[in-house]
């Protein structure tokens, strides 16, 4: 069973939509998709720098808009593409694209809604300094009683140890100083606490949103970061989209779905990396494909034909 999935924020690196506008049309949909977002996506795809891409207002939408653009690079034909695609999943942000992806929101309500999502969570961000940091390693239940004791919230879990502690600044410091045994910190290039408490203001502007978009049921089973279920309404699709502002991800949970529904391929959108590498990790015998580039389109393909429209039997 063929599962496409979509990178979260983070993922995003200077220029990394360079090469795609050598595609016909990828420069004029991102032109008019750069109205809907706010954002002139092109620039920000192409030329701004790190600490350009790394603010919450432009990472979101550039993000979204990559994997719309490589999704339907990969897949021109919406309606065959969901013939093909047993399963999609996103991290964090990654989750609009999937939901577009499964025929949820079109593109243009996905852009609108990642719009005022990422402009909430700028806004939410800059009342408190706050921040992220990975743990990687460690006794999985030593880890949760020492960023409990810190105050910490454990606001991604992405499976084989590796979980993401959010907080304020102060926070993250006395867990720097006194962390795990056994675990490795690595702070994060991220604009503030997302997936927390802090993030709260947040769930509260998108709620005032939804009732202006067009939300359809999922045409292709939808994994969702709440508890790694499979979401067959649109309008709870849209309502976890809305509260998973302020709750943790749970990337673990997502793959042991994909496992259990039988994935044998996964694809990951532009821009890729992160999430193939998780799966490497966490499910064995998996084949994955990262589609950085337009050079990889060729080989995704061939998964595709091989994978695709071959929907599996749920694992006891």
């Amino acid at each position: 069973m063929l599962v496409i999935v979509a990178p979260g924020q983070g993922a995003q690196t200077p220029g990394f939509l360079s090469p795609w506008l050598e595609l016909d049309g990828v420069a004029d949909r991102l032109r008019g998709w750069s109205e809907v977002a706010g954002l002139d996506l092109l620039h920000a795809g192409t030329e701004a720098s790190a600490e350009e891409i790394k603010d919450t207002a432009v990472a979101q939408p550039l993000l979204v808009a990559a994997g719309l653009v490589t999704a339907r690079a990969l897949f021109p034909d919406e309606d065959a593409a969901r013939t093909l695609v047993g399963a999609v999943a996103g991290h964090s942000v990654g989750e609009i694209t999937a939901a577009a992806g499964a025929g949820v929101l079109s593109a243009h309500d996905a852009l609108a809604f990642v719009r005022e999502r990422s402009r909430a969570m700028a806004e939410a961000a800059a009342v408190t300094e706050t921040g992220m940091t990975a743990v990687l390693g460690g006794d999985p239940e030593a880890v949760a009683a020492k960023l409990a004791e810190h105050g910490l919230t454990p606001a991604n879990n992405n499976g084989g140890g590796q979980i993401v502690a959010a907080g304020t600044l102060a926070q993250l410091e006395a867990l720097k100083a006194d962390p795990p045994t056994g675990a490795r910190l690595i702070p994060l290039k991220v604009a503030g606490a997302f997936h927390t408490e802090h993030m709260a203001p947040g769930v509260e502007r998108l709620a005032k949103l939804t009732p202006t978009l067009t939300v359809a049921d999922p045409q292709v089973r939808y994994v969702s970061n709440q508890d790694g279920g499979v979401v067959s309404s649109g309008a709870e699709v849209l309502s976890r989209l809305v509260s998973q502002v302020s709750n943790p991800v749970r990337w673990d949970l997502c793959m042991e779905t994909l496992d259990k529904l039988g994935a044998t391929a996964v694809i990951e959108l532009a821009p890729a990396g992160t999430l193939t590498g998780l799966v490497k990790r966490n499910l064995k015998g998996v084949a994955t494909l990262a589609l950085k580039t337009p050079a990889d389109l060729d080989k995704a393909r061939e998964l595709v034909a091989e994978h695709g429209g071959k929907d599996q039997e749920t694992k006891a």
